[in-house]
């Protein structure tokens, strides 16, 4: 007796499309075959949609604890169910900073009661919290987060002989925020000078430019060369910085890197709608570096695609440019957005699932997530590849309450997410019995 079947499923997974059936019991895939006749407490008939392994996001900030007036937990875990995301990775700049294992170990007690999807946590490098990251379990933290840049006190770690520890030392993949943050400084007292209070969101990708950005993800590079660290860099927003990464399978590099949706489908032309909605660090830049990025995705120099989700209020969003804070909110529509490139030609569905599910999963060593494959758990998304969504209030789940998408209408919805075996999401609903997620487990 099988909890769950899936007929007639169009799967997308490890490089390959085909129609099968799939049976779910104790929360795992039992069973993938063409045809499965057998009890079941539940048949549901897909009739081709497509079947995709759940979104696992490894860079998101949920806001908690203590900027729980953007967002939390609970809020934007589900949020993320609703967009196919099953499993995340969550940030350290919090109040307080996940920069100690103790602080760390508060936040896993604090999702085991609060969030709805599978989680895990980074935690924090600072300028004095080196103990701290040499004495980290590296089967507990999801890997180590670095701000070379676009952090303010401790959890700006831009002193060299800091880093050179960091990179010697720490057990966890290092994951990287790459910014100069004092070429922007004397960018930003230009642009001040010179535009006063007309300064504005088209400013942006002018403060913090091009070159800012290769600084500091140059050095990160050099570091882990140096060090033969494994490193892992976020957020990727320029061509010129595509000269530092090899094209190549994940599990073949020491060195990663990665792209986020919106640095993908945003280019500068549109600050002069979006404005601070889409102020971000790094900034979007211009249409050149947004091309550099897809095809960088074709060509494999980049190998994880991801969110940066990061949520604030309306109200902060709408303050003048300079006060503003930086960041958006994307993980209930990041797979749609996507899927656009798919429907314009760009990227496969393939493709989409490797750098959205596999990749994740191969290159922080993810313990039985992020494929279909007999044994792992069931962690999937189903998608109606042809039938339009629009994104407006009414449907926006994120905790601040809007989404730079709102009034697009994408060609493809997310028709039934399932984690752990369980649905929690279908037909524009989330459950009403969800239980919380897992703590993600690694094979390390």
């Amino acid at each position: 007796m099988y909890d769950l079947i899936l007929k007639n499923a169009t799967i997308v997974n490890e490089e390959s499309i085909q129609v099968a059936d799939v049976a779910i019991k104790n929360q795992r895939i039992a069973l993938i075959n063409t045809t499965i006749n057998a009890e079941s407490k539940k048949e549901i008939d897909l009739d081709g949609r497509y079947l995709l392994p759940g979104l696992i996001d490894d860079q998101v900030h949920f806001r908690e604890p203590g900027l729980t007036h953007k967002g939390d937990i609970a809020s934007e875990s589900a949020a993320g169910l609703a967009g196919g995301v099953t499993s995340y990775f969550e940030m350290p700049n919090v109040n307080p900073a996940t920069t100690s294992l103790e602080n760390l170990n508060k936040k896993f007690e604090l999702a085991s009661q609060r969030s709805l999807s599978n989680y895990s946590f980074h935690l924090g490098a600072s300028n004095n919290n080196i103990e701290e990251i040499k004495k980290v379990d590296i089967n507990l933290a999801a890997g180590l987060k670095v701000f070379m840049g676009a952090s303010t006190g401790d959890m700006l770690v831009d002193n060299r002989e800091t880093l050179e520890d960091i990179f010697n030392y720490c057990p966890l993949n290092i994951v990287t925020h790459c910014e100069n943050t004092p070429r922007i400084k004397a960018n930003e007292d230009a642009f001040i000078a010179r535009y006063g209070d007309d300064l504005s969101a088209i400013h942006h990708p002018l403060i913090r430019d091009v070159e800012s950005c290769y600084l500091s993800s140059a050095l990160a590079v050099e570091l882990a060369k140096k060090y033969s660290a494994n490193l892992h860099v976020f957020h990727l927003s320029t061509q010129k910085e595509m000269e530092l990464f090899t094209a190549g399978e994940v599990d073949q590099k020491k060195i990663t890197a990665e792209v986020c949706v919106h640095h993908l489908y945003f280019n500068d032309t549109n600050y002069e709608k979006l404005g601070n909605l889409i102020k971000c660090n790094p900034s979007i830049k211009q249409e050149s570096d947004r091309q550099a990025l897809v095809n960088a995705v074709n060509a494999d120099k980049i190998d994880i695609i991801a969110t940066d989700h990061a949520p604030h209020t309306w109200d902060e969003k709408s303050m003048k440019f300079i006060d503003a804070p930086s960041g958006l909110p994307l993980i209930q529509h990041s797979l749609q957005t996507l899927l656009e490139f798919y429907h314009d030609g760009i990227f496969t569905l393939e493709q989409i699932v490797k750098k959205t599910s596999h990749n994740i999963a191969t290159r922080f060593q993810v313990k039985d997530r992020g494929f279909i494959r007999e044994g792992y758990f069931a962690d999937m998304v189903i998608v109606d590849i042809d039938k339009p969504y629009n994104v407006n209030k009414d449907n926006i789940l994120y905790k601040c309450g809007w989404s730079p998408f709102e009034d697009t209408t994408f060609r493809s919805s997310i028709n039934m997410t399932i984690l752990n075996g369980s649905i929690v999401f279908e037909n524009n609903s989330l459950s009403k019995d969800l239980s919380f997620g897992h703590q993600l487990e690694f094979n390390r």
